[in-house]
């Protein structure tokens, strides 16, 4: 079995700790800080590169996606690999990877070198998540201040979230158009890059860990033929596309299956996916960032060429859901710790198809506060559910590999955004036909609300009433 991804055991540290602590915590925190920034940065500036770079809107949902895609298919492996060739080795390749990326994405000529340079950042930050993790998690041994430190390298996390939009609407007004958006992570990066060569000591390698590659790889190409066939079907003409690539995304399932059953150390072991509890927490973590990555793709494209609002201003009207999620995941993390994960999965779930039906109410020339309804129903269904869906999965996962179970989750989360975007880009089809636009944000508003009343009832079925002792 490989050994975890998340949150792995620590191995003895070959040199002594060169710098306080809390430098260690800031770098590692400024790596997952770009991780979840490029989720939602670049958001606002979509439509400035679909003008400057003549592309469309699914040219547009592959710059998100490329990120995504790459980023859920290698998170899993890329843990095991920081196992094994030590996970300060990896920080350090993935800061690289994501500096040279974010460059090629700041220089990128055309559409295609784009999207292929989001998914080179989609690798680094694969490479990020676990390794900044697994270094906090050495440097603080102690319980209560590991508690503390990973509250502080989570709590970082979230307020990328809010600060993405903003950001991005800064950059892209103010400073130069959308290849600014890109350009900003190189300082941070060089900067990062240099103090953890310097002071994050070393760690052991695991040579019991192994990676498994064919799994790694057969993911991948399930993962980009979904999303390549849902974002084909919102294209006029392209049925063969889409159906061939279903029919590749289907064998490709097959042949992971078949693969992790015979795998000497499978990436995901197949006796979990026979576990009810285990299977539904990342099942409602997948639907939750589908409905809410998928979200924000379409009401920002809506805010910026429907109702044509500049990019800073798009960024500030998307607070009412960034901010009620970065606030309330603190407070649901501490309810799931004392009543269970369940009560604030099910808040969260009604709060979120509350607010996702609220989209029915939008039409072409909506004003923005009829948005808000929805915004700030998702953004507290999202707060209340994201920490809790990672406790529903660690309780239900193997205790002896917590960061497997973490790694899953991650996994499913960042997939089911992936796939949001693909599904829900194709629903609304035009930007340019503002009444077929509206009309796809209300489909999208019923079908949301349906997937996570069903994840609600999912919930009921899968996840226990409280904590397993």
């Amino acid at each position: 079995m490989s050994s975890s991804p998340g949150t792995p055991l620590s191995h003895p540290a070959r040199t002594a700790p060169t710098a306080p602590r809390s430098v260690v915590l800031t770098v590692m925190c400024a790596g997952m800080f770009l991780v979840q920034l490029d989720v939602t940065v670049v958001n606002v500036a979509l439509p400035h590169i679909g003008d400057a770079l003549h592309t469309d809107l699914a040219g547009l949902q592959w710059v998100v996606d490329s990120y995504t895609v790459v980023l859920a298919a290698f998170l899993l492996g890329a843990g095991v690999a920081g196992d094994r060739w030590g996970h300060r080795n990896v920080a350090v390749l993935g800061f690289a990877l994501f500096g040279a990326a974010s460059l090629m994405c700041g220089l990128a000529p055309d559409s295609a070198a784009l999207v292929a340079a989001r998914a080179g950042q989609g690798l680094s930050a694969a490479l990020l998540l676990p390794s900044t993790l697994a270094v906090v998690n050495r440097t603080f041994p102690e319980r209560a201040e590991k508690a503390k430190a990973l509250g502080i390298w989570a709590g970082i996390s979230a307020l990328a979230l809010p600060a993405g939009p903003l950001l991005g609407g800064v950059l892209v007004t103010a400073a130069g158009g959308w290849r600014a958006v890109f350009l900003i992570n190189l300082p941070v990066v060089v900067a990062a890059l240099a103090l953890t060569l310097r002071v994050v000591r070393k760690d052991e390698p695991s040579r019991s860990s192994h990676f498994d590659l064919p799994g790694v790889l057969a993911s991948a190409v399930v993962l980009t033929a979904l999303v390549y066939c849902a974002i084909s079907v919102g294209r006029a003409g392209a049925p063969a596309r889409a159906l061939t690539a279903a029919g590749v995304a289907v064998a490709g399932a097959a042949a992971l299956a078949a693969w992790e059953r015979r795998a000497p150390n499978p990436m995901l072991p197949p006796a979990l996916l026979r576990r009810l509890d285990f299977v539904g927490a990342n099942t409602v973590a997948a639907a939750m960032n589908f409905v809410g990555i998928g979200t924000v793709f379409v009401v920002t494209l809506y805010l910026q060429q429907v109702r044509g609002h500049d990019a800073l201003s798009a960024g500030a009207l998307l607070l009412p859901l960034f901010v009620p999620l970065a606030v309330c995941a603190p407070f649901a993390g501490r309810l799931a710790a004392r009543f269970g994960p369940r009560p604030p999965m099910l808040a969260g779930l009604l709060l979120g198809a509350t607010g996702a039906a609220s989209l029915l109410s939008i039409g072409p020339g909506s004003s923005s506060l009829r948005l808000v309804p929805a915004l700030l129903g998702l953004g507290l269904g999202m707060g209340l559910l994201t920490p809790s869906v990672v406790a529903a999965s660690l309780q239900a996962g193997p205790p002896e590999l917590p960061g497997l179970s973490s790694g899953v989750n991650n996994t499913a989360r960042q997939a089911g955004g992936a796939l949001g975007i693909a599904v829900f880009g194709a629903m609304v089809q035009d930007t340019a036909a503002a009444g077929r636009f509206t009309d796809g944000l209300h489909h999208i508003g019923v079908l949301a609300a349906a997937l996570w009343l069903a994840a609600a009832a999912l919930t009921l079925l899968a996840v226990p009433r409280a904590n397993r002792q």
